[in-house]
């Protein structure tokens, strides 16, 4: 996935490192083909862990998508920036409600 940077206001409290700005607007692609072994693993490859800063012990948010009772589209994205992501789809809705 790629991430675009998009200016912020000096009060914003994410720093570039931990800002995603992805949208409907972001360019994805299909990365690399994973394979999951006989223990349920698998293993990102260095050159993504490399351009997505993953360091030993960083830990990873799985993001899914169900359709029908299936899990149908899943991705991964680091823990640290799951708070930001989620303010940032939820603050709109609850200025639309008033709270």
């Amino acid at each position: 996935m790629k991430s675009m940077a998009k200016e912020k206001p000096e009060d914003d409290k994410h720093t570039d490192r931990n800002f995603c700005s992805c949208d409907q607007k972001t360019t994805c692609k299909v990365e690399s083909i994973l394979t999951i072994d006989e223990r349920g693993q698998m293993v990102l490859p260095k050159d993504i862990r490399e351009r997505a800063d993953i360091k030993p012990g960083d830990k990873l948010a799985l993001i899914s998508w169900e359709k029908e009772g299936t899990i149908c589209c899943m991705a991964l994205m680091k823990a640290e920036n799951l708070s930001g992501m989620v303010k940032d789809v939820l603050s709109p809705l609850m200025n639309d409600t008033g709270a």
